[in-house]
């Protein structure tokens, strides 16, 4: 009897250990893979939430997270340190040197091949050229792609006793709207931005349906001509009078019309989800202002934002999950829940079509703006490829800066960054 009971404990500690190994081994059997990312604080912490569930609701990848307070402090980090994470967040520089030329960098996909992920259909088609080769291939997941808005306070434009409560499409109209809000309880700031070079220049071209970098004739350079003097002119009034507060660089000029201080924001669309968050904010979303006299229609924003790329040189089962990852974000749900939750645009067709109409009730024209998306863009709206176009658009930022204090007039300013960019474009790829 004391044999029988000894042997029937000992039985029962072999297994325990036995369970033990097992669960220890199933554990150490996932595979670990490192993603780097810059997001905004808000949406920072919507993509934590997703992954600790998608570590949560699997065991074969363990996704660990490194979080910066810029790209660029990012883009220095991937720089010094030479065990590349397996998934970084950049985006792209709408140049021929962009990320997709480094030697570490594997295109979307190839790294896609390692997994299987059905019949995927993405949102953004290949003829938009955004995170796209020159043969319409994926380079990297464009994960934070984002268009720029108009943002405005519907509280705002009642209290100015403006009817109907949003801007004006056109910007001379958006000017008279401007003064009368400055002069009904929002004089410290009528309209701010946080994207000079975007709103000013880039989109100024893509939303009048203007070649920006080039002509019809594939010609490549700048020549900043008689439509963005006028603008810039504009803005410089502007500025003078006090119905734009001068763009600042990051975060403030959101947070200003978070807080109910500034009536129109002209700013990126990923900024939707935190201010949807805001209790007691009433806001909507249109598209940015064009000019009547260069085109009747406007025309669409270039595709702006960063993605996921991914690190070559790692192994088999480091690729194989990378990608398994890849895939769950992409996964109908996940990806739904992405969109709504910041701004960014759908990631694949079918998180767009499953969106409710609920979620943009109170979005003013959020859905016809994403809508054109989906279609293959016009072709001054396709993207554009400038060789050291980080370069540029840097020097593109001081340029505005330096005639928004009033120290440099539009024409110059435009002139010599026109020229001292085609000279940066025109040197060898950095």
């Amino acid at each position: 009897m004391e044999k029988t009971l000894f042997s029937s404990a000992i039985s029962g500690r072999l297994t325990a250990i036995a369970f033990l190994v097992t669960a220890t081994s199933a554990a150490s059997a996932a595979t670990d893979i490192q993603v780097w990312h810059a997001l905004p604080e808000y949406n920072k912490v919507v993509f934590e939430e997703l992954v600790r569930n998608y570590n949560r609701s699997q065991d074969d990848v363990r996704v660990s997270l490194r979080a910066f307070e810029s790209e660029d402090q990012l883009d220095t980090a991937l720089q010094a340190d030479s065990s590349k994470p397996n998934l970084f967040q950049m985006g792209e520089t709408s140049g021929l040197d962009d990320v997709a030329q480094r030697s570490y960098v594997q295109p979307m996909h190839t790294l896609l091949t390692k997994a299987s992920a059905g019949n995927q259909r993405w949102f953004l088609p290949a003829a938009n050229n955004f995170m796209h080769d020159t043969r319409g291939r994926m380079l990297a997941l464009p994960f934070m792609a984002e268009i720029p808005v108009m943002f405005y306070n519907i509280d705002a434009f009642k209290r100015a006793g403006l009817e109907p409560t949003q801007p004006q499409r056109v910007w001379q109209g958006l000017q008279d709207q401007l003064v009368t809000l400055a002069n009904n309880g929002s004089r410290r700031c009528p309209l701010t931005s946080d994207q000079p070079v975007s709103i000013n220049l880039e989109n100024l071209a893509a939303v009048n349906k203007q070649f920006y970098a080039g002509d019809s004739n594939n010609r490549r350079g700048f020549d900043f001509d008689i439509l963005y003097v006028r603008h810039l002119s504009t803005m410089i009034s502007w500025v003078r009078s006090e119905l734009m507060v001068k763009p600042e660089f990051g975060p403030q000029s959101v947070d200003r019309f978070q807080g109910g201080e500034c009536a129109v924001l002209l700013s990126n669309s990923g900024n939707i989800g935190r201010l949807n968050a805001q209790r007691g904010l009433n806001y909507a979303v249109t598209g940015l202002p064009y000019y009547p006299q260069v085109t009747t229609q406007p025309g669409n924003p270039f595709v702006s934002g960063s993605g996921f790329w991914a690190s070559k040189g790692k192994s088999n089962d480091e690729d194989k999950a990378s990608a398994q990852f890849v895939n769950w974000l992409a996964s109908d749900d996940v990806a739904q829940k992405w969109y709504e939750s910041t701004g960014y645009l759908p990631l694949t067709q079918a998180a767009y079509a499953k969106t409710e109409p609920s979620y943009y009730a109170n979005l003013g024209d959020w859905k016809a703006l994403v809508d054109v998306y989906e279609r293959n863009p016009e072709n001054t709206t396709r993207g554009f490829r400038v060789n050291n176009y980080h370069q540029i658009r840097a020097m593109f930022n001081l340029t505005l800066e330096d005639a928004l204090d009033g120290k440099t007039p539009a024409v110059a300013a435009l002139r010599v960054a026109a020229e001292e960019a085609n000279k940066i474009a025109n040197a060898r790829p950095r």
